[in-house]
């Protein structure tokens, strides 16, 4: 960690390079992309067997929304300090330290599962650490993403970047099902390794050092984020319709109910339900980085954001698991589109002293939308159980984009994202 401070502009090209624009030709987006697919490998792992272990305890679907909201807490609470720590000190550090972190996690509770003292409040604390660390990691990750390319490629890395992760996501359940059937204890051992892999990329990321402005910590410079956001329609009008349209299409936090108890498939069957929705986000993904959308791209993310409602009734009426699998896939092609232009617009329009800040305020936007949606979703589905719980979220779902429309024109007259 001590190397860190090694000197390398993303700015600089090679002659080649310059010919043909591309992320590959920048070592340190490579490293960073590397040390975000294999934490994505981990923590993908680790949900599929923890929500496994989860439900066979508790055979609950209080429990199951309950993981997400342990891990929404931290994420609610730190927000503020996240995007402080992230704009004042080496981003790199704070990626280092959160996956060191996460690794410790993976390690205990493969301890705990080892020795057979495991129990849901154990996996609830785990959990609740692995959000802290998330909190902190996220924002921080995101707002180094514009340090190490530059700004008339970053669509092209957040989408390249995308698809590697999605990749991730299509593996990672996969094999944590997989594992977790042969023994319970390999996804938490497999995902400590993982992370160890992740912690060396990140050390090995070089960068020019960033200027740190020494503003003294005031209360106008902790919510400096939120005032930020507030003041940019479009990056609140982005963030707030990834929020509540995936606060209420969540149905697919019910993912172990449905895999057990509607479709009658075992682990493998959650790993691949869980897979599915990163398949569909890959090749998006993809297509994104080798055709970048040119114009009406407000548009066409309030679109998708329909389709991801639609793609949730249909999954939540399913009953069977192919035809479940194909609307996840298309569930996870329309997310994409909505995470890399909301991705791209935020950072292009927010300056690198504020990245932090507005990240974090970003981080915590999506945190409510993913964990909080669980909780949710959970919650919901204990009184109304899942197929009906996953319909009105869906319904939900089209219902704020087309209330986005009105509230945000601004957002669907978004043109492009050049830089």
């Amino acid at each position: 960690m001590a190397d860190m401070d090694n000197t390398q502009s993303p700015n600089s090209t090679s002659p080649s390079s310059s010919a043909i624009p591309s992320v590959l030709h920048h070592p340190a987006y490579l490293h960073l992309a590397a040390s975000r697919v294999f934490t994505a490998l981990a923590t993908q792992a680790m949900t599929i067997a923890i929500g496994w272990i989860i439900y066979d305890l508790t055979q609950s679907a209080f429990a199951l929304g309950f993981v997400g909201f342990c891990q929404f807490l931290p994420r609610f609470f730190l927000t503020l300090v996240v995007g402080h720590v992230a704009d004042r000190f080496d981003r790199r550090i704070i990626v280092f330290i959160c996956q060191v972190v996460q690794m410790l996690v993976a390690v205990w509770l493969a301890w705990a599962l080892w020795e057979g003292w495991i129990t849901s409040t154990i996996v609830f604390i785990a959990v609740t650490v692995l959000g802290a660390a998330t909190a902190f990691q996220h924002p921080t990750s995101t707002a180094l993403l514009p340090n190490v390319v530059p700004a008339s490629i970053l669509q092209q890395a957040v989408a390249t970047a995308t698809s590697l992760q999605q990749a991730a996501f299509i593996i990672g359940p996969a094999a944590g099902g997989l594992l977790y059937g042969v023994d319970p204890t390999a996804p938490f051992l497999i995902s400590a390794i993982l992370l160890a892999i992740a912690c060396i990329n990140v050390a090995c990321i070089r960068i020019e050092r960033r200027v740190v402005p020494r503003e003294p910590v005031t209360l106008n410079s902790v919510f400096a984020g939120i005032t930020f956001v507030r003041s940019r329609p479009i990056i609140l009008g982005a963030i707030s319709l990834d929020l509540f349209a995936v606060l209420l299409g969540g149905a697919t936090a019910l993912m172990p109910m449905f895999a057990r108890d509607i479709l009658h498939a075992g682990p493998w069957g959650l790993g691949f339900l869980r897979a599915a929705p990163a398949i569909g986000a890959l090749v998006m993904a993809v297509l994104l980085a080798r055709r970048p959308l040119r114009k009406n791209v407000g548009r066409r993310m309030m679109i998708a954001c329909a389709v991801f409602g639609v793609a949730t009734i249909a999954f939540s009426l399913s009953t069977s698991i192919v035809f479940s699998v194909a609307c996840l896939a298309v569930l996870g092609a329309a997310d994409t589109i909505s995470v890399v232009v909301r991705s791209s617009l935020v950072q292009l329009m927010t300056p690198d002293e504020m990245r932090g800040r507005v990240s974090a305020v970003n981080s915590l936007f999506i945190g409510t939308s993913n964990q909080l949606g669980e909780f949710e979703s959970g919650l919901l589905a204990g009184f109304l159980g899942p197929v009906l719980t996953g319909v009105i979220g869906g319904i939900g779902t089209l219902v704020v984009v087309a209330l986005w429309f009105r509230i945000f024109p601004e957002l669907a007259r978004v043109k492009s994202l050049e830089g």
